[in-house]
């Protein structure tokens, strides 16, 4: 039996923009939506269903009189541009699956007895660039040259998110809501956010971007967690938001990465943003920004450098193959010190196998075969 139900047509319509597509083109695809909307039909549960999916909203909410608010959870910062008043469903969806994370995490945490985190939001009401930079080198035991001593600057991408994450912070790479590969996160949207707490921090890196460029996506947030401010950001052609505490945490990444005093004097040995790039083991987009900020170049030649590098870089991910080993993608997208505190809840009855599977995305054999392979 068909069972039919009224369904408001304002409450279709914001569903469909809220997903971020044109009307006129999700009508043409799906007609009878347009039908639902003149009134000319009713649609099924079952179709609703299949509509609320296809619109990423839970299906209660097509039941509403009218749109809910929903506020951004955290500041979400647009260079050249105001604070965001919204964005993307994807984007938004990732800061609440995230949020849901952490509210577990700290309660877990906290009937466990850990103890908050003492760097969390020490500087709060500094903009001491060099004293944020130092308290972080000396709570990751990072000495100024660092990521020198790598071969390369994957390798120290890898050892930086371990120091990390062994400090207690959860560091998430993902470019796709969960494990939804139809549900892309642009770059130009959001490079990164950060959620801000004294025990159970997060940090969400895009992991799209290109792999160099993450570097300083991470030490970015790194002082949003030691300045104690929450945010996301798009970082358009590698530049802050014009917000004080943006700016901070630009100066702290830069600092942290490529150290001016050391910078200066490999620049006059050989000013070459390639070689430069290769002995900072960061991206050659994060050497051209510095060499701009110490006035090494001007800013049409940073802006022509940039043009150039964002082709060289799409050509070249063009050309990468797909695919990977799922598992390894998916300890990245949970972060391994997150999948331990849930390895762990499991085991000692903490948790419900039920509430790992929403709190990870995975489920049943998928869930099993992934702990086995990285526990």
């Amino acid at each position: 039996m068909r069972t039919e139900v009224d369904i408001n047509a304002n409450m279709l319509t914001w569903a469909i923009d809220r997903a971020g597509y044109d009307l006129s083109e999700f009508f043409e695809k799906m007609p009878q939506v347009t039908a639902w909307i003149n009134g000319e039909k009713k649609p099924t549960v079952k179709q609703l269903e299949s509509f609320s999916k296809k619109v990423h909203l839970p299906f209660g909410y097509l039941f509403l009189p009218k749109p809910p608010n929903e506020p951004l959870p955290i500041p979400f910062f647009r260079t050249n541009s105001n604070q965001a008043e919204k964005v993307s469903v994807n984007v938004y969806d990732t800061i609440l699956i995230l949020q849901q994370r952490q509210s577990w995490l700290k309660e877990y945490l906290e009937d466990n007895d850990f103890e908050p985190l003492k760097f969390v939001g020490q500087f709060k009401n500094s903009q001491d660039v060099s004293a944020i930079v130092n308290s972080i080198r000396e709570t990751l035991g990072l000495a100024e040259d660092w990521a020198r001593h790598f071969r390369t600057w994957q390798d120290a991408l890898n050892h930086l998110v371990e120091t990390i994450e062994d400090k207690g912070i959860i560091t998430v790479f993902n470019g796709v809501v969960e494990n939804n590969t139809s549900r892309p996160i642009e770059v130009d949207e959001c490079r990164g956010f950060v959620l801000v707490d004294d025990l159970a921090p997060f940090m969400f890196i895009n992991n799209t971007d290109g792999k160099a460029a993450q570097l300083f996506t991470i030490v970015h947030e790194l002082a949003h967690i030691w300045t104690g401010h929450s945010a996301g950001f798009d970082f358009r052609t590698l530049q802050p938001a014009d917000d004080p505490i943006e700016v901070l945490c630009d100066k702290v990444a830069a600092e942290f990465l490529v150290p001016e005093s050391a910078f200066s004097d490999e620049w006059s040995n050989n000013p070459s943003i390639q070689r430069c790039s290769r002995f900072f083991k960061v991206s050659e987009i994060v050497i051209a920004r510095r060499a701009l900020d110490t006035g090494k170049i001007s800013r049409n030649e940073f802006f022509a450098f940039y043009e150039e590098y964002k082709n060289r870089e799409f050509v070249k991910k063009q050309n990468q193959g797909s695919g990977g080993d799922f598992y390894a993608t998916v300890r990245k997208r949970l972060s391994l010190t997150f999948a331990s505190h849930i390895n762990n809840a499991v085991k000692t009855g903490q948790l419900l196998y039920r509430d790992a599977y929403k709190l990870t995305s995975l489920k049943g054999d998928t869930f099993d075969k992934f702990f086995a392979k990285t526990m």
